[in-house]
């Protein structure tokens, strides 16, 4: 949701911004095959009743809907999401990133798909261009676990203890699925801050690759 709406101010914004995705798992700790739903999980963490989870999660997937998103909760397959972080930065490593996560994060949301396992991975990094043998093969080493660690270790300097999380250029921070409008301020005062602003007049003297003019009084 929060992508959804970035995605949304960028196209309000007349600037070339470049957008990257880094890893982040908010349970490292959690089994690749879950049996539990949803709802169970997030009322044993929260010491809350499935009734009240599944009203939470009814305004959450509204929310989705406002930007136009499909989100199935009462189907999410819940899993590890590490094999998942390790294909989308190996998707980077061949152009695909932006593709691989958008399918990703859809097969996750909307389409109740297991990320957690090899083969289904494997298929949706077939559906947006990549080598059906190599992400296999890549999926069965420990080939950018490493890479996938360095991103969560930059995100403990950075204070980072949930998502969604946006850094911009490296100084400012936005927190949580904010607004579009929010999104759309906050671009366009880094705009401003990073344009530089001649704070002398037209009248001294100005030099170029061919000659100095000079200034008439």
């Amino acid at each position: 949701m929060g992508k959804r709406r970035l995605e949304d101010a960028l196209k309000q914004l007349n600037h070339p911004i470049e957008v990257t995705y880094r890893s982040y798992e908010l349970d490292p700790t959690m089994g690749r095959d879950i049996k539990e739903s949803m709802y169970e999980t997030l009322a044993k963490k929260y010491g809350m009743s499935i009734a009240q989870a599944k009203a939470n999660v009814e305004r959450v997937v509204q929310m989705a809907k406002e930007v136009g998103l499909d989100y199935q909760m009462d189907t999410l397959i819940q899993t590890n999401t590490f094999d998942a972080h390790r294909l989308t930065l190996y998707a980077k490593t061949q152009g695909r990133m932006k593709e691989m996560t958008e399918r990703i994060l859809r097969a996750y949301f909307t389409e109740s798909k297991h990320i957690g396992d090899h083969e289904t991975l494997t298929e949706l990094a077939v559906e947006v261009g990549l080598h059906r043998e190599e992400v296999a093969k890549m999926l069965a080493s420990d080939e950018m676990s490493d890479v996938v660690r360095a991103d969560e270790q930059t995100a403990k300097q950075y204070g980072v203890t949930g998502v969604p999380f946006f850094l911009i250029n490296k100084k400012y921070a936005l927190t949580g699925a904010q607004s579009t409008e929010t999104f759309v301020q906050a671009l366009r005062k880094v705009i401003a801050e990073d344009e530089i602003t001649v704070l002398n007049s037209q009248d001294g003297l100005n030099c170029y690759d061919d000659g100095c003019e000079i200034p008439n009084k």
